[in-house]
């Protein structure tokens, strides 16, 4: 009875956990998260997340709940501004996409799945691990949104890199990498890696802004820049990803033979000299990192210490072979000006060592913002900064006052007193508001005191009365200066406003513009075989229809161009028979058929049958171009005319014609009337009315508007002198007198000259800048 009563408590126990479990996954209510009814608008949904989210995001709420409460938020937001999920919650209870029975079997697998995760069941014992409360936990304090990342991340991505990986809930590949990437994540941190993590779900906008489509995804972003990771996801391939990232002049490798001039350049870069002196061949990627962190104020060099040619190094600067020493050198290069040791360098210890010896002792303000640095403005009383500045001529080796006031700085250095020098050839304007207007310093050095009130370029200063020559008296009379400073600030009574100094570092013009077009092809060419292909391929397809285009139109016009030659041979031949001086041959069917093919042009005779087709019914916006010929000169002048339009037979409104003046000459004479300024026509009581020569006129005819224009050709000086022999003979001769006419032709040279022009005729025909005479009606031609 007792065992009975017992297994009714464990079933009723059961029962209730059972219960309790469903009430539990039942509690979570998108709409009592954002605080919405359930027929609230997007836009209302929308403005319920946006000030939730600003108030328990874990940047700016310190709740310790406020992680979880975000995420609540996120999912919420997700469900109800997708109004396909928005509907299946309201419907089922849940926002998945399957409906029906398989909806309310998969509540019953999750419901069991939390119920034995309260009877401690670990998942992963079954290999399936697709609880991503419990799988995120780890990146939890990486995840990036969209304004982190753009306020944040990229502009210290100028100083560190940032390894960044894209998941998403349900992603399998995502959990096979999990492991790897922790181990990765530990051991980078440590270096100074930046670490984030993008979940594709909640931040679509920063997954699309970084070019991720796929999860799982890896990527590097240094200077801004962002890199994919493609390779296998193990540990030693993304240490390597992320060493690549880095530029590779960072270290410089020093022996003897090359440490002299590495450290003497720091009067060049205006920086110390760091050199690691270390048993490993290869730069350590800490160091790296470090010289990348700092490459604006030092330059880092290496020093392999297994290596033959660096005794001498270890030598004379006492280096312990079996530790690793890093040495900062400044304007000495004999004696560092600073040493460390330790068998493992931690990366706090690098920074601490480093940012204690950024500057040189008396660096040269080479910049505005490095004047900032050295001289910040003053904020209050008790946090006063002095400026000793010294004001030279720049040369190529040290100079005595130079290396007075140098010497001078490394005996009185203070934390209120930075020393510095200024080039006063190169930054003019600086040196001249500091100066006194005194003959005195031309030429010479000069120091003065000076404390920045404002960023605008406010200053008090006090420069020494005499010039620096670096002398005893010169170094006492400085230090009763500063001396009377601590007492008394009111010592430097001058005011005044210095100009902005010139970057004397920064590259020229042509170095800038070749390195942006540099990172802009790489960008180019990253994108085009790594990247996102799915942006690429609008641009890929411009550039290969652009190629498409140009090279088709190169092979057609390589194939046009050759047979043009071919056919060409023919017209050639020709002007050889005309410079030997031969005459034409007469225009048969024979040589007819003959013509070349690029000098052919189709053209009709006008005649009675062809008049109405061709011109009185022609369509509008054609026009006919009428060449006037006769008998005898008809093989020349269709000869010329087919070459002088030959360029114009690629318009389809453009008809060509001749006219036989033998048989139509009252036709062409009627109309040449309404021309009577462009070609005077002869009354009939003229006694050469039948005898007047239009052969060589060309009209073009537009039927549909009644026009035409006129083509007279200009006479030749041959064919004058033709013309005046022609008329003495006529008045010595009579039509009885002589057993045959003589002939006063021309040849086919003068009458081919009569088209000489007709090119450019046709030219301005097309332009539309000829005259136009008007005619009521088409005449008859009979």
């Amino acid at each position: 009875m007792e065992v009975r009563k017992l297994s009714i408590s464990w079933q009723f126990l059961i029962v209730l956990v059972l219960i309790l479990q469903i009430l539990s996954a039942l509690d979570f209510d998108p709409y009592r998260v954002l605080g919405v009814s359930r027929t609230a608008s997007q836009a209302d949904i929308k403005k319920a997340y946006k000030k939730l989210a600003r108030e328990w995001h874990p940047d700016k709420n310190k709740d310790p709940g406020a992680e979880d409460k975000f995420i609540q938020i996120s999912k919420a937001y997700e469900i109800l501004s997708n109004e396909e999920k928005r509907s299946n919650y309201d419907q089922y209870g849940d926002a998945g996409e399957n409906q029906g029975y398989q909806k309310q079997q998969q509540q019953r697998e999750y419901r069991f799945r939390h119920f034995h995760e309260n009877f401690y069941f670990d998942e992963s014992f079954f290999h399936f691990p697709f609880n991503s409360e419990r799988r995120d936990s780890i990146d939890e304090k990486y995840l990036l949104h969209f304004s982190h990342y753009v306020n944040e991340v990229v502009p210290d991505s100028f100083k560190k890199p940032y390894l960044i990986k894209i998941t998403s809930d349900w992603c399998f590949s995502c959990i096979h990498i999990e492991p790897v990437w922790k181990e990765v994540v530990q051991e980078l941190e440590e270096l100074g890696v930046g670490i984030g993590v993008v979940h594709a779900g909640y931040e679509r906008r920063l997954a699309h802004h970084l070019g991720a489509h796929s999860t799982p995804s890896i990527l590097g972003i240094v200077n801004g820049k962002i890199s994919f990771f493609h390779n296998a996801v193990v540990h030693e391939n993304l240490r390597q990803f992320v060493e690549s990232l880095l530029p590779g002049n960072l270290v410089e490798k020093v022996t003897n033979k090359n440490y002299v001039r590495f450290l003497s350049g720091w009067q060049q870069e205006n920086k110390p000299h760091v050199l690691l002196f270390d048993q490993t061949p290869i730069v350590p990627l800490l160091y790296k990192l470090t010289a990348f962190a700092y490459k604006d104020y030092l330059s880092f060099g290496y020093v392999y210490v297994g290596l033959k040619g660096t005794e001498e190094m270890m030598r004379r600067y006492n280096v312990n072979v079996y530790t690793p020493t890093l040495l900062i050198f400044k304007e000495h290069i004999n004696k560092p000006a600073d040493v460390i040791q330790a068998r493992g360098m931690k990366k706090q210890i690098i920074d601490d060592f480093i940012t204690q010896n950024k500057y040189l002792l008396a660096a040269r303000l080479t910049s505005q913002k490095l004047f900032h640095e050295l001289c910040p403005v003053k904020r209050s009383h008790r946090q006063r900064k002095y400026c000793v500045v010294l004001l030279t001529a720049e040369t190529a080796k040290l100079s005595k006052p130079f290396e007075a006031f140098l010497s001078f700085a490394l005996a009185n250095t203070q934390d209120t007193v930075r020393f510095v020098h200024v080039y006063s050839n190169r930054q003019q304007e600086f040196a001249d508001t500091l100066l006194p207007d005194s003959e005195a310093f031309q030429g010479k050095s000069a120091v003065s005191i000076l404390e920045r009130r404002n960023t605008a370029g406010r200053v008090v200063y006090k420069t020494l009365e005499d010039p620096w020559t670096g002398s005893e008296s010169d170094k006492f009379i400085l230090l009763g200066y500063l001396d009377q400073l601590r007492k008394d600030p009111a010592l430097l009574s001058s005011e005044a406003v210095l100009p902005d100094l010139t970057d004397e570092l920064a590259p020229v013009f042509l170095l800038r513009w070749f390195y942006s077009a540099s990172d802009y092809i790489s960008d180019c060419w990253d994108s085009i075989f790594h990247n996102n292909w799915r942006e690429m391929m609008p641009l890929l397809s411009l550039i290969f229809s652009a190629l498409f285009i140009l090279f088709g139109t190169v092979i057609v016009q390589a194939f046009s161009d050759s047979n043009d030659e071919r056919e060409s041979s023919p017209p050639d031949k020709e002007e050889a028979q005309e410079k030997t001086g031969k005459t034409e041959p007469s225009f048969t069917k024979e040589n007819s058929s003959k013509i070349p093919k690029k000098g052919f042009v189709e053209v009709t005779e006008l005649t009675d049958v062809t008049y109405t087709s061709n011109l009185v019914r022609l369509r509008p916006g054609h026009m006919n171009v009428v060449l006037i010929l006769s008998n005898s000169t008809k093989t020349s002048l269709l000869q010329k005319f087919a070459l002088e339009v030959y360029t114009f037979t690629g318009s389809s409104c453009l008809h060509f014609s001749f006219l036989s003046l033998d048989k139509h000459r009252e036709w062409l004479e009627y109309l040449l009337e309404f021309a009577q300024d462009a070609a005077p026509i002869p009354n009939q009581y003229d006694k050469h009315f039948m005898e007047r020569d239009y052969t060589g006129y060309v009209l073009a005819l537009n039927g549909h508007k009644k026009y035409f224009c006129l083509f007279k050709p200009q006479k030749t000086v041959e064919e004058e002198e033709a013309m005046g022999s022609c008329s003495d003979l006529d008045s010595s001769l009579h039509l009885g007198e002589s057993r045959g006419k003589p002939s006063c032709g021309l040849g086919s040279r003068p009458i081919k000259g009569k088209l000489s022009k007709l090119s450019l005729w046709m030219e301005r025909l097309l332009e539309g800048s000829l005259q136009r005479f008007y005619i009521p009606s088409w005449p008859e031609l009979d």
